[in-house]
């Protein structure tokens, strides 16, 4: 049975870093992927560009869009931050761009070339990686961790990091192992549940538009007509609902509600034009279209293919002469385009989901080192910890910096 300082169990983000830097450190370090290839999930982020962090707020601001636990980042953060992320690719040949709301993607390139940075950073350091290579069981000895059971045989170290990741896109290798061996080594799991996901609607018609972005749209997720929360951005229907950034946002707290009745999403396609204003332009594109067909009087306010799709929702005839159009008609017209109502089926499963919300409670790690308070040899990194952040760079960093800190911790830094 060989025998390392460190070893790292998973080859994402935060597995790379952590072996990485660990290695850096001066450690003998083994990371088992049980994936042909390490970074399987870096592939997918960002649409297949990768958005490698966020550089739009300081280190406390950063911290804050994680949420009531989002101190807790503080320490890895500093340790690892968003400018030595951006470094870091630089310096290993990848320059990269900074994009509207401070998403930093790779300049010219796409994933597959953050991949190959990571890769050589693996070789680089002179870690010992063991690829489709599947951990069965961690084994403790005295209170410690002593051994892994893998495929390929077993293995010892002085120190072990877990940086399996969470259940999100399953396919990629998330199946949530280490989620089991937290428990069986006595750590509290926050029950892990999908976040980042698109949002199911009953609306049958998302289809008919599924290829159209929503540009600079306000929507607001209702449930008994309270408002449970509200974005500004980006978003888009699919085939059987919705999704895009904003979605992606507000996905956790839909979720939640939930559980205790029905939710609506309420969207304004305007929402930088105020109703009354915007109902006065209403009657001016009617009145300017006069004696024409209804049907061809949104040219100026939809694009060309949204405009079947608010004809129908409307419930006035096609032919119907725009002269004709009632004040009644014109008012539900306006609400198409104000507060146009979407009542909510269901949110995405873990298939679906970018991250995962959950994972092992924060109280049972040492956050300033990443390090285990119930064994003293273990560490935890990345999204297996119960710490999401929003869309736009923010839970890659996370990686970053937590598999960083527990990288040269473990290491003995």
């Amino acid at each position: 049975m060989k025998h390392y300082n460190v070893i790292v169990v998973g080859g994402g983000a935060a597995g790379i870093f952590a072996a990485g830097f660990a290695a850096m450190h001066g450690s003998q370090v083994l990371l088992l992927e049980k994936n042909q290839h390490p970074g399987a999930k870096v592939l997918i982020t960002g649409k297949g560009r990768c958005n490698l962090t966020n550089s739009e707020y300081d280190a406390r601001q950063f911290c804050e869009v994680f949420g009531r636990n989002g101190k807790s980042l503080l320490t890895a953060l500093y340790a690892f931050s968003v400018e030595d992320t951006i470094h870091f690719f630089e310096q290993h040949g990848l320059p990269l761009k900074t994009e509207r709301g401070g998403r930093v993607f790779p300049a010219r390139g796409t994933a597959v070339d953050v991949q190959k940075v990571l890769d050589a950073f693996i070789k680089a350091s002179g870690v010992d990686l063991k690829t489709s290579c599947a951990v069965k069981n961690i084994e403790l000895s005295g209170g410690r961790v002593a051994r892994v059971l893998t495929s390929q045989g077993e293995f010892s170290a002085d120190s072990f990091i877990v940086a399996t990741g969470g259940l999100s896109y399953p396919e990629t290798g998330c199946t949530g192992d280490g989620y089991h061996w937290a428990e069986e080594t006595g750590h509290r799991l926050i029950k892990p549940e999908p976040a980042l996901v698109p949002i199911q609607l009953v609306e049958p018609w998302t289809a008919e538009v599924s290829h159209f972005n929503l540009k600079n749209v306000q929507i607001k997720a209702m449930q008994q007509g309270k408002l449970l929360t509200e974005r500004f951005g980006e978003a888009f229907f699919t085939r059987g609902g919705i999704g895009g950034p904003i979605i992606l946002d507000m996905s956790a707290n839909i979720r939640d509600a939930l559980k205790y009745g029905p939710v609506s999403l309420v969207l304004d396609l305007k929402p930088a034009v105020e109703t009354e204003l915007f109902d006065k332009r209403l009657q001016r594109e009617l009145a300017s279209h006069s004696n024409k067909d209804f049907r061809n009087s949104l040219e100026n306010l939809l694009p060309k293919d949204m405009i079947p799709l608010f004809i129908g929702l409307s419930g006035i005839s096609p032919d119907k002469k725009c002269h004709s159009v009632t004040k009644v008609e014109r008012e539900a017209l306006l609400a198409l385009f104000k507060k146009l109502e979407l009542q909510v089926s269901s949110v995405g499963g873990f298939k679906k989901a970018i991250v995962t919300s959950g994972g092992v409670s924060l109280k049972d790690i040492d956050m300033r080192t990443m390090r285990s308070k119930k064994i003293e040899n273990l560490y935890f990194a990345g999204e297996v910890i119960d710490l999401d952040g929003p869309t736009g760079g923010y839970n890659l960093q996370l990686c970053w910096s937590t598999g960083y800190l527990a990288g040269i911790s473990a290491a003995g830094g």
